[in-house]
């Protein structure tokens, strides 16, 4: 059943010290990275002054159990133009996450977008795509949140480490609030890099969750219900794995683009 990320996010407190409660609707080998930081990101909207997150990176430190954890956000710079804080969380004591989170205020100075998004059929041209169980496992909880429209890829590419998806989140899938609206691009980017990289590999030999993530916010799309995201596994090698992605909406507008690297450990075969 699907969760509102609004509701699955929601954080309690003040004055820079917070709790929350993770879902475990929102599962992919324990609580979904991109959730995690997605939760880091609406505890730092609460102390910021500037009402525009721009950029967004973190460590993780352990995963953590479904259930309360606790939120800590220090502002290390509040200025007029841009701000910097920093966001940990911990559930009894234990490191799980820690964040540095950029705001900027809106202002005046050069508007181009160099790339354009890639030549793609609109997600109502496409298929929705549908869960089929592997080995007899039922899908992750977190894919009943996005709704997913896959881009199929020519046969030529249909093993290069590349995914481009349409997706939409349900129930759900506006929100006004610029940290809540910068959410979604935020879960996109931290969870397709595995999937772009099984598209070559097509194996369980190996699973690959997240060491960090940074994202970029470049403009907003409160409006916009289906996303594009476009994810790249560009290198593999000594056990770690780079990805680097885009995030589209409907009108070619560049949202958000971001990176981070993985960690190969044992798969169930």
């Amino acid at each position: 059943m699907a969760t509102d990320l609004g509701d699955a996010t929601r954080i309690e407190g003040a004055d820079g010290h917070y709790t929350a409660t993770l879902s475990d609707q929102w599962e992919i080998w324990g609580p979904n990275g991109g959730y995690l930081a997605a939760i880091c990101l609406r505890a730092a909207g609460e102390v910021a002054k500037i009402g525009r997150p721009c950029s967004f990176y973190c460590h993780f430190l352990s995963s953590p159990a479904f259930g309360p954890v606790e939120l800590e956000v220090t502002a290390l710079k509040h200025g007029r133009r841009a701000e910097s804080l920093s966001v940990s969380m911990t559930q009894e004591g234990r490191a799980v996450l820690h964040a540095l989170v950029k705001t900027a205020a809106q202002a005046p100075g050069y508007e181009h977008q160099h790339p354009r998004m890639p030549a793609v059929p609109m997600p109502q041209e496409i298929e929705p795509f549908e869960w089929a169980p592997r080995n007899g496992r039922p899908p992750f909880r977190f894919w009943e949140n996005i709704e997913r429209r896959p881009v199929r890829a020519a046969e030529q590419d249909a093993r290069a480490p590349v995914i481009r998806e349409w997706t939409r989140f349900r129930p759900t899938a506006c929100f006004e609030d610029p940290y809540l609206d910068a959410a979604r691009a935020l879960i996109l980017l931290d969870t397709f890099g595995f999937p772009a990289a099984y598209q070559r590999y097509r194996s369980g030999e190996h699973l690959a969750p997240n060491l960090d993530t940074s994202v970029w916010l470049h403009r907003f799309s409160p409006a916009c219900e289906w996303l594009l995201i476009e994810q790249e596994c560009t290198i593999a090698a000594h056990g770690l794995m780079g990805v680097s992605g885009r995030v589209w909406d409907m009108d070619g507008g560049l949202l958000a683009s971001g990176g981070a690297q993985l960690c190969c450990i044992p798969g169930p075969g």
